[in-house]
């Protein structure tokens, strides 16, 4: 029997999903990962005795030569795969499989683009994007003009060009005009600069020469992936993001994300395929934190907290500012999300789990707005000890125990 579990983030991500995967994909020698949301903007962290990498587009359970899988449902950056690749490579000696949906459509550079013109638009009232093009590229797709994983490999290099240099003039022009952009309504430098390789073809073909070079080298389209899916013994689904950032998430709009970061991609493609689920894991910190504008309750200062440690993967950056961190509200909050992301997949009973990471940087205690709480304590309370099947505790940046 198939063992598929899905690893979620329960909060606004950065909850510890690539060491959840790590330590899932360890009980297995025959483990693929699926990477179902978002593309380049990951960012899951895991640690070795001796190594650490924070990983993009590879599955985290790439130490544990887990394969990596991408759905349709998720957008690939080829242009920045095969540096990722490498860089893990010179760490861990190791070249991780990739496998794709036929269907699976890629990020395009005018994308990531059109992305940072927006976000830079903004001003003060930033969304949060970490400027990658996931949102423009799910519109783009979505409005007809996509072109696949398996359009780059089987294409030539100046088909390519062509198609993309098509969606620039029949959807990019239209869309920065919706938006309101255009070069005299550039507000700095850096926003002129994106505007003139808006309108550069040699932006294009370097971009293609790398793509082309990526796919072909590192990735292996599937033609029957419920076959594909069928022969592996252990199956993760590793979200990106969390699920108080979902796309459907009307409390915290417009502060989201273009994708679904719960089951709902997860269930899809088991119904699909035939599959069926045996565990959702929810993944959360002793603590919350969120990387980017937007609402955040209960919200403090690490040092209030009495973090000390550095977070290495989260670092300051112009398009998020830096981690901000909060207190976990009352039980009823801490398993609202959870609920109800179970009730949008009813046809289907998945047990629920709950992966509490980083008590190692808490002595061991959630941190809460009534007060510190032991996690044994914690999952004593019958809202929680009832509600979730299976505890993971994380003492350490390196492993975890089931409880």
């Amino acid at each position: 029997m198939q063992n598929i579990l899905t690893v979620i983030g329960k909060g606004f991500g950065d909850e510890g999903k690539g060491l959840a995967t790590d330590y899932f994909c360890s009980k297995s020698s025959n483990a693929l990962v699926i990477k179902h949301n978002g593309g380049a903007q990951a960012g899951h962290t895991v640690e070795t005795d001796d190594k650490r990498f924070v990983f993009h587009q590879l599955s985290a359970g790439s130490f544990r030569n887990a394969d990596t899988f991408w759905a349709d449902t998720y957008y690939p950056d080829l242009y920045k795969l095969g540096e990722e690749i490498e860089e893990f490579r010179s760490v861990s000696g190791i070249c991780p499989k990739i496998y794709c949906d036929a269907k699976t459509h890629v990020t395009l550079i005018d994308d990531v683009l059109i992305n940072m013109l927006l976000e830079l638009s903004r001003g003060d009232g930033r969304h949060g994007s970490c400027g990658m093009g996931i949102n423009e590229c799910d519109l783009r797709t979505k409005a007809g003009f996509g072109i696949t994983v398996k359009d780059i490999i089987t294409s030539s290099p100046e088909d390519v060009v062509k198609k993309i240099e098509d969606i620039r003039n029949g959807y990019g022009v239209r869309r920065l005009s919706e938006l309101g952009l255009n070069m005299q309504s550039a507000q700095a430098s850096e926003m002129t600069e994106l505007f003139e390789a808006l309108s550069s073809k040699t932006v294009i073909e370097n971009a293609v020469d790398e793509m082309k070079r990526n796919a072909e080298k590192y990735v292996t389209v599937c033609e029957d992936s419920e076959g594909f899916l069928k022969s592996r013994d252990m199956i993760v689904f590793e979200s990106g993001q969390g699920l108080l950032l979902d796309s459907e998430n009307q409390e915290f709009a417009p502060h989201v994300t273009a994708s679904r970061t719960g089951l709902y991609n997860p269930c899809k493609i088991c119904s699909k395929y035939g599959l069926k689920l045996t565990e959702a894991v929810y993944v959360t910190r002793s603590y919350v934190t969120r990387h980017g504008a937007g609402p955040l309750p209960y919200e403090c200062t690490a040092a209030e907290l009495g973090i000390t440690s550095v977070d290495k993967t989260n670092v300051h950056n112009a398009w998020q500012g830096s981690l901000r961190h909060a207190l976990h509200g009352s039980v009823e909050e801490f398993v609202k999300p959870v609920k109800d992301d179970l009730e949008e997949c009813t046809f289907v009973a998945i047990p629920a789990s709950l992966f509490i990471t980083h008590l190692n940087e808490t002595v061991g205690k959630l941190k809460t707005s009534s007060g510190d709480i032991s996690a044994e304590e914690f999952i004593k309370d019958p809202l929680i000890g009832d509600f979730f099947s299976s505890f993971y505790f994380s003492y350490s940046n390196t492993g975890a125990e089931k409880i």
